[in-house]
This record gives C-alpha cells, structure tokens and sequence, in this order.
C-alpha cells in the first residue's frame, strides 16, 4: 500500500512528527508549503495566523511535489492554531479531491488540540478515518514525541495488514 504524509510546519514541530512517521511506515513525504509565508519571528505570527483561521483564509500554496491521489494511506498533518488547523491545510483540502482513501489524522500543539482533528475529519467525509493523534508540545521532548508517532503509525499499518488477512 501506497502511503504519504501531508503536512504544513510552521515551527517545525509538525514536520518532525511527519517525518518520525514517515521513517516508520516507508511513506513518501509531501510538505505543504505557502508562497507567501509569513516570518516565525515575533508576536505578530500570532495575530496573523488567528486571523486568517477566524476569516477561513484559503492562502495559495506552491505546486504539489507528488499527487495524493497516487496513493491509498494518507496522513495529514497541521499545527494548531486558534484551536483549528492551519490556512495552508485548508486550502489543501478545499482544493485537493481527495476520494475513498484511508486516512490517518494528527495535529501538534503547545496546549490543546481544539476541535482541529474533528474539523479535518468534516473536510474529509469521503474517506475512511482510521485513527487522530494530537501531540504536545513536541520540540521540548523530541525523541518522546517521535516514538510515540512511530507507535502509531507501526499500528495503523499492523491493523491494515491484518484486516486484509481476516
């Protein structure tokens, strides 16, 4: 089974959690990346990114490096912020059809999770949710974080396999 990992990182925090993932599961990494980005620098990246989730900003993104499409496992990764998922990952999923794919959900944090993974899954309503996972505060304890990413992506490819045996 085809597998590849979507995200957005604007600190770093879910890209190495994607990449954690990846490693584990042998998938092929896809980095959503914005052509206008802002700096990570100062409070207001704050301002600037509530905002733009609050006004359900669609910013363009730069050409996608492989087509999902090409693939039946896909997971999708976002930062929260403002208790939602990032711009960048809104306008990936309003303009990417993606159909009857199997899909694991997972965000990155530095308190709560919000109504993020439950908002993907709304966007997402034709595809088959295998599992979502939150991660907190993942740059203060790296190696932690990465394990349990690749706990979870070991399972969710054990359970396929053995769905596919019954």
């Amino acid at each position: 089974m085809r597998s590849l990992v979507i995200y957005y990182s604007f600190e770093g925090n879910t890209k190495h959690i994607a990449k954690a993932i990846a490693d584990e599961i042998s998938a092929d990494l896809l980095e959503l990346k914005v052509k206008n980005e802002i700096g990570t620098k100062g409070f207001m990246k704050y301002l600037w990114g509530g905002k733009q989730v609050f006004q359900k900003s669609k910013p363009e993104l730069m050409p996608l490096e492989k087509n999902p499409n090409d693939y039946q496992l896909i997971f999708i990764g976002t930062p929260v912020w403002a208790f939602s998922f990032t711009p960048a990952i809104r306008t990936f999923l309003e303009t990417t059809n993606l159909k009857d794919k199997k899909i694991a959900l997972f965000c990155t944090h530095q308190g709560m999770p919000g109504k993020t993974l439950q908002e993907m899954k709304e966007k997402l309503a034709n595809n088959d949710i295998l599992s979502e996972n939150d991660f907190a505060e993942v740059l203060k304890n790296p190696q932690k974080n990465a394990l349990i990413a690749k706990a979870w992506a070991g399972n969710i490819i054990s359970l396929l396999k053995k769905s596919k045996v019954d």
